[in-house]
């Protein structure tokens, strides 16, 4: 009777240290509920257990070359969370007025979030659009907290509410031709048709894996501007020799390369980020980024 008590006690403190040592963790999109009630908004999971928020920036009135730039064109904030064990990575890009920089930067640093980087994405808009990457680590819910409280600093506008059964606006781009011309499938979100192409390679952070969806993916918007033709933004997601290839190859087309940058500190391999305009005939331009996408370790082409 002794021995069978001594193995059921061992048995017993064995159970208890793997429930406490080794949790299994909850990506489920009921798990992230608590984060989204700090935030004030909705996510969406995504591929690679990331925690995926949109705050498109519906507020601002933003004209570049005659084009009304829409939310989904070159006006989207996001942020993205991942669970890293018990806590969480998040990482993001804020869409900001210049006067909001400085006091949406200062909340962030006595919130312990830290800005990677801070650049344009478009040349001559009006009124100038500022974007402020940033990444943070810890509990999830703080985190969503002291994001929220530096969006508060923002005009960034409340979740838009939609009615149950409204069918999507129709997209004025015949959106078979584009995916063909650039070689991959798109998603046409709020009148725009996006795509998102991830590198062949892993990129990393420290020990952790930066999935495509938290912003290590070459992101390619065509905003339908009619008559067949289409306002064209993004960024390329480059190794430094890609670079110029890439430039060549964006200008070869008549596509204007308007900045390149960094969006991450220390992620390995380290990347460099190439933003993009046009405005001219969708289909003539979805072959010239097919160009520049052909001479970079994309993943390979999904439509033929």
């Amino acid at each position: 009777m002794m021995i069978g008590k001594i193995v059921w006690l061992a048995t017993a403190s064995l159970l208890v240290y793997s429930s406490t040592f080794t949790p299994v963790p909850d990506d489920s999109a009921a798990a992230w509920k608590p984060v989204e009630a700090a935030l004030g908004r909705s996510g969406q999971l995504q591929p690679g257990e990331v925690y995926k928020f949109a705050l498109p920036r519906r507020d601002m009135k933003v004209v570049k070359d005659g084009v009304t730039v829409a939310p989904g064109l070159a006006l989207g904030s996001w942020l993205a969370f991942k669970r890293m064990g018990s806590e969480a990575m998040v990482m993001g890009d804020l869409v900001l007025s210049e006067d909001e920089i400085e006091p949406v930067m200062l909340k962030l640093q006595q919130e312990k979030i830290e800005q990677t980087s801070i650049h344009n994405h478009l040349l001559g808009e009006s009124p100038r659009v500022i974007y402020m990457h940033i990444e943070g680590h810890g509990d999830p819910v703080v985190l969503a907290r002291s994001l929220a409280a530096a969006i508060a600093l923002t005009k960034t506008p409340a979740p838009a509410t939609t009615t149950p059964g409204t069918a999507p606006p129709a997209i004025d781009l015949n959106t078979v031709q584009v995916e063909q011309a650039l070689g991959y499938s798109g998603k046409v979100n709020g009148g725009i048709l996006q795509f998102s192409i991830p590198r062949a390679e892993k990129i990393t952070e420290g020990e952790m894996e930066i999935p495509p969806a938290m912003g290590v993916a070459t992101a390619i918007n065509f905003q339908p501007t009619g008559q067949g033709k289409a306002a064209i933004s993004g960024d390329f997601v480059l190794l430094a020799h890609e670079v110029n290839p890439v430039i060549r190859a964006l200008r070869t087309h008549g596509i204007e390369v308007t900045a390149m940058h960094n969006h991450m500190l220390f992620e390995q391999p380290h990347l460099y980020f190439m933003h993009f305009w046009a405005n001219d005939d969708a289909i003539k331009l979805a072959h010239g980024l097919r160009a520049a996408v052909d001479v970079t370790n994309s993943q390979k082409p999904q439509v033929k």
